[in-house]
């Protein structure tokens, strides 16, 4: 099994453990050289393209492109959906050891968890995906959605409803979701181009 212990988190950049000894404890690093040291790191051969790689505060997400079966033209959409999702497996086994010593690297440098995904045609699987709780205070209005949520059989708990009703957000506003992370990246860079106390 795929497993890994949970780092720690920071609210801006990325940055190593503090209990990590290495050179660049406690050095805040840019998505750019996360992203570089990830693909100068995966090996050849692996991915038909550059992967894309996602972070947030706790996790870094990897998702790389591998070949997709030949089917031909005459074979059925679950057919080739299902040949996809064996390629992923085939790929998720064929690379467990070497992915899960990367993660173990991964963590060390940059203090979050290390998470995978492929994508084969149009079929994307992840492997080790973190879930994390988020707590969250909800007046009778905003819980009376969850609860319809619930009652009515499209989620299963309060919890499961609100993870709903985020992936609806981000499913409806995701340009206007993409143009905030764009004006948080440009702040993030005027900062870290402002003067500095010596």
């Amino acid at each position: 099994m795929e497993s890994r212990k949970s780092a720690g988190r920071t609210p801006r950049g990325v940055r190593a453990e503090r209990h990590s000894r290495t050179s660049r404890e406690g050095e805040v690093l840019t998505p750019e050289e996360l992203s570089g040291w990830l693909v100068g790191r995966l090996p050849e051969g692996w991915f038909e393209q550059v992967p894309t790689i996602t972070v947030d505060r706790d996790e870094i997400l990897i998702i790389g492109r591998v070949s997709a079966p030949g089917m031909g033209n005459d074979v059925d959409s679950v057919a080739v959906a299902a040949a996809e999702a064996g390629r992923i497996a085939r790929f998720r086994e064929e690379t467990r050891e070497e992915r899960m010593i990367i993660a173990r690297e991964g963590q060390h440098h940059f203090g979050r968890i290390v998470s995978w995904g492929a994508q084969a045609g149009d079929t994307t699987l992840f492997f080790t995906n973190l879930s994390v709780p988020v707590m969250t205070r909800l007046r009778q209005p905003e819980r009376t959605v969850l609860d319809t949520l619930v009652d009515s059989g499209v989620a299963r708990s309060r919890s499961d409803a609100l993870a709903w009703c985020v992936r609806l957000v981000a499913t409806n506003a995701d340009e206007w979701l993409l143009k905030l992370r764009e004006a948080m990246e440009s702040v993030e860079k005027v900062r870290r181009d402002g003067p500095t106390l010596t």
